[in-house]
């Protein structure tokens, strides 16, 4: 999938993923979206409640080598 900003959180943990990638967020325009790539399993649980509480939509989550890798757009 395409995307406008790459956000690496690996081996950062609760709450610090949803933080940076809301930083992130808030920087971009309506439409971009934001690729972020985790290592923290709770992150799953996290984005996907992140996605319901603020409206930017979890377009797709995915996990390969213990990474969890999470596309979202911006509202």
């Amino acid at each position: 999938m395409d995307f406008h900003i790459d956000l690496d959180t690996r081996g950062l943990h609760c709450p610090l993923p949803i933080l940076k990638a809301k930083k992130a967020l808030a920087d971009m325009k309506t439409g971009q979206i934001l690729r972020v790539v985790a290592t923290d399993p709770g992150s799953v649980r996290d984005f996907q409640a992140f996605a319901r509480q603020t409206g930017n939509e979890l377009l797709d989550k995915s996990e390969e080598n213990k990474e969890f890798i999470f596309f979202m757009r911006r509202k």
